[in-house]
């Protein structure tokens, strides 16, 4: 009996041996398999394509928000409407043309690049002043203009005339008056501060305080000023698309508009002086080989550091444009590159 019953207990040891072995060879084949299989994938291509496709947008997409924020971050752009060619015009350093109707900058070159404005200034000291006083407001000529500097560009106004704030304007803007942009500055800072004993250096740089503020509220960012004339001095710069700010301002303001739009105009003081200015935008000489019929004024501007500059505004067709040009080696390539840019509107 005990013989008998070892061989059964051999024989179910033998069994359960071979199944252990059997399960265990079946699991090793089973994660052997698997591993392979896992080794050997292959991703189809249709899906690969997607996954690249999708890589691709986001880093499009997120290039696309930085640049969406630069520029909302910035208040200028450089960018041409291409509808119009560079113009090749290396004599001059900066450029633009405006639609004012559509507000669209159709041309621009340089135009963020920091330059020297010039007598361009005095748009923004005019404007200051309308904005602080009345045109018909009378004020006398007094000891500022020892401030004037030597071979300005003046009007002729001289210590102890009396004039009106119009008049004024007009000869700082036709005859680009260094003499009377400095009598409005003191006048006026005087006036607005309500402090009449300012000296007239401290005048004049709180009148220059008012001129920043101003230039401010037009969103003119890379502008300053230190002086009402224009004359160049550290501190005092600006930048075509600023300089297309003011420009569209003043065209704005009737008062403004209908002074730098005037060939020639004769004035009399309240002290019996009497003036005929000549403005200095060839464009609005009918003896100039410059005129043009559409142009309606602005302003010129020239010094060592600014070169000779222009703003030019032309009503053609219904609509209104502005020109800017800066930096430029004389007085005519001023004019001749105004009349390229502006051209560009009679085929457009």
């Amino acid at each position: 009996m005990k013989k008998r019953y070892r061989l059964r207990y051999d024989r179910v040891m033998i069994v359960a041996a071979l199944t252990v072995l059997l399960i265990t060879a079946i699991l090793l084949l089973s994660h052997g398999c698997s591993k392979k299989e896992q080794k050997t994938k292959v991703v189809p291509e249709a899906v690969q394509a997607e996954v690249t496709t999708a890589l691709a947008e986001a880093e499009y997409t997120t290039a696309a928000e930085a640049t969406t924020t630069a520029l909302a971050e910035t208040t200028v752009t450089t960018t041409a409407a291409q509808l119009i060619p560079q113009i090749e015009y290396p004599e001059c350093k900066a450029s633009a043309l405006y639609d004012v109707k559509e507000k669209k900058l159709l041309y621009g070159d340089s135009i963020d690049m920091q330059i020297a404005p010039a007598s361009l200034t005095k748009l923004i000291t005019a404007s200051v002043a309308l904005k602080y006083s009345e045109m018909s407001e009378v004020y006398t000529v007094g000891s500022e203009q020892w401030l004037v500097n030597e071979y300005s560009s003046v009007c002729g106004v001289v210590q102890g005339n009396m004039a009106t704030l119009g008049d004024l304007i007009t000869g700082m803007l036709m005859e680009s008056g260094n003499d009377a942009a400095y009598t409005i500055a003191v006048s006026i800072a005087r006036e607005s501060s309500g402090n009449e004993n300012m000296s007239d250096t401290e005048a004049v740089n709180y009148f220059c305080g008012l001129m920043n503020s101003f230039a401010k509220e037009l969103g003119m960012t890379g502008t300053h000023f230190v002086n009402p004339d224009g004359w160049d001095a550290d501190g005092q710069y600006t930048t075509v698309a600023d300089l297309l700010k003011i420009a569209e301002y003043v065209l704005s303001v009737p008062q403004l508009r209908e002074i730098v739009g005037t060939y020639q105009k004769t004035v009399t003081f309240y002290t019996g002086e009497s003036f005929t200015w000549t403005n200095s935008n060839l464009l609005l000489d009918p003896y100039s080989e410059y005129y043009r019929s559409d142009a309606i004024g602005m302003k010129t501007g020239t010094t060592l550091n600014a070169g000779n500059s222009l703003i030019a505004a032309f009503e053609k067709n219904g609509k209104e444009y502005i020109t800017v040009v800066a930096g430029c080696l004389t007085d005519e390539m001023r004019f001749e590159l105004t009349h390229k840019l502006i051209s560009y509107t009679d085929e457009n």
